[in-house]
C-alpha cells in the first residue's frame, strides 16, 4: 500500500484504516447482541471499498453490504470471503453470476424472485435470498399487501431446492431524527411481517432493520444484525444525534491539497467567476487545486472552510471545476503548503460536517462525492499492534 509520503502532491484523501477498525469495534459494542454488517457501497462511501472491507472484517464485522451486485461481485473477485449482501437490482441483472459467487441477494418483489430462481436453476446452485419488507420507507421493499404472495412463492422455490431464504429485512426512514413518530410503527410493522413469514415456515438466519443511527440509539431495532454505513467511517448520521466522539467514533478520511499559487492582490480585486467575492483590501490569495470535478460542492462557494497555516480560511468566490481560492488575509505561506479541507478535527481543521453545513447537505454526500482524480491513500493498513 502507498503511504502518505508517497501520495501525489496535488491532493489526497488519506484514509486511516486504524480509525475504521476502531469504529467497527465501537459499533459492535453499541449492538453487542447482533452481528455487524459493514456497508461498503459506493466505494465504501468514497473511502475505497476493498481496503475498507478488509479492515472491517479484521475488526469483527461478520457481513459486508453493497448496493449493486457489481460492487459485491468485485469484492468477491478480489478474494473477499464470507457473507456479502447486495440489494439494488434491475431486471436482467447479473443474477447467475451473483448466485455462483455465493452472494446474499436482496429481493423486494416477485419479478426479482422469479429472475433469481431462474438463475439458480440455470446455475444448478441454490441462491441465497433475503426478502425485503417495505415497513414505511416507501422506497425499495415489498409492500405489506404483496408480502403474502412473495413469501409463498419464495417458500415454494425453497422447497424445490432453488433457494434458501437467509434473511428478512427492512429499512428505517427517520432513525436519524430523535423521537420521530415513524420509528415505533415501522418496528411494529417489521415484527408483524417477520412473524407472518416465520409462521408460514421461513427460518431466516438474520432479521435486520437497523442502519447506523438505529445501531447507535435504538437497541430495540438491533434484532440479529445491524447494517452500519456512515458511522463506520467515523461520521455521525445526524448532528441531532450527536457528534462522532459522542459515540466513540473517529472520522476516517482527511482531504488535503497543496497550495498551487500564493499571490498579492490589491483591494477591490474580483476573485473567481462572476466576482462574487471582491477583496476588501490588500491581501494574499491562495489557490487550492481542487474543484467541483473532484467533488468539492459548488454550493459551498463563499462558505467552505479550509485550514491553511494553522488558520481557518473560507472559499473566496465560486468553486470552479478544478480549483478554488482562499483569502489568506495577508499571510504568505509558501507554495506547496498544505490546505486541509476536512479531517477528524484534531489539528483544528474543519470536518466533513462543517462542509455539509456550508453546502446545505449531509456529511454522507461530502465524503462520497470526492472524485477519482483524488487518490485514496490508505494508512495504518496493518492491525498487528492494535489492542
Amino acid at each position: 500500500m502507498k503511504t502518505s509520503e508517497a501520495a501525489p502532491l496535488r491532493a489526497r484523501a488519506e484514509i486511516d484504516l486504524a480509525a475504521l477498525r476502531a469504529n467497527v469495534r465501537a459499533l459492535r459494542a453499541h449492538a453487542p447482541g447482533a452481528q455487524l454488517m459493514a456497508v461498503v457501497k459506493a466505494d465504501a462511501y468514497g473511502h475505497g471499498a476493498l481496503p475498507c472491507a478488509r479492515a472491517a472484517l479484521a475488526a469483527g464485522a461478520r457481513w459486508l453490504g453493497t448496493a449493486t451486485p457489481e460492487e459485491a461481485l468485485a469484492l468477491r473477485a478480489a478474494g473477499i470471503p464470507g457473507r456479502i449482501m447486495c440489494w439494488l437490482w434491475t431486471p436482467g441483472g447479473p443474477w447467475r453470476e451473483a448466485v455462483e459467487a455465493d452472494l446474499d441477494l436482496g429481493v423486494s418483489g416477485l419479478w426479482a424472485l422469479r429472475e433469481v430462481t431462474a438463475a439458480a436453476r440455470a446455475a444448478g446452485v441454490p441462491a441465497r435470498v433475503q426478502l425485503k419488507a417495505d415497513t414505511g420507507l416507501g422506497r425499495n421493499g415489498c409492500s405489506p399487501a404483496d408480502w403474502p404472495e412473495l413469501v409463498a412463492e419464495a417458500l415454494r422455490a425453497e422447497a424445490a431446492g432453488l433457494l434458501r431464504i437467509t434473511g428478512l429485512w427492512s429499512h428505517l426512514a427517520c432513525a436519524d431524527e430523535p423521537g420521530h413518530p415513524s420509528v415505533v410503527p415501522q418496528l411494529a410493522r417489521f415484527r408483524e411481517m417477520v412473524g407472518y413469514a416465520e409462521e408460514r415456515g421461513v427460518r431466516p438466519e438474520v432479521r435486520h432493520i437497523a442502519n447506523s443511527p438505529a445501531a447507535l440509539t435504538l437497541p430495540d431495532s438491533h434484532f440479529d444484525l445491524v447494517r452500519t454505513g456512515i458511522a463506520m467511517y467515523g461520521l455521525s448520521p445526524s448532528p441531532e444525534l450527536g457528534a462522532p466522539a459522542d459515540f466513540g467514533l473517529r472520522p476516517v478520511m482527511t482531504l488535503a491539497a497543496s497550495l498551487a499559487l500564493v499571490k498579492h492582490v490589491p483591494g477591490g480585486h474580483g476573485v473567481s467567476y462572476g466576482h462574487h467575492y471582491v477583496t476588501p483590501g490588500d491581501t494574499t490569495l491562495g489557490l487550492v487545486p481542487l474543484g467541483y470535478a473532484d467533488g468539492i460542492p459548488r454550493h459551498a462557494s463563499g462558505a467552505g472552510p479550509v485550514l491553511v497555516g494553522g488558520k481557518w480560511r473560507t472559499v473566496a468566490g465560486r468553486v470552479a471545476m478544478d480549483q478554488f481560492v482562499v483569502d489568506l488575509g495577508g499571510d504568505e505561506p509558501p507554495v506547496g503548503s498544505e490546505a486541509v479541507l476536512f479531517g477528524p478535527g484534531d489539528r483544528g481543521e474543519p470536518t466533513a460536517e462543517d462542509w455539509a453545513q456550508a453546502a446545505g447537505t449531509i456529511a454522507y454526500e461530502i465524503v462520497t462525492r470526492i472524485g477519482t482524480r483524488v487518490p485514496r491513500v490508505h494508512v495504518n493498513v496493518n492491525a498487528e499492534r492494535e489492542a
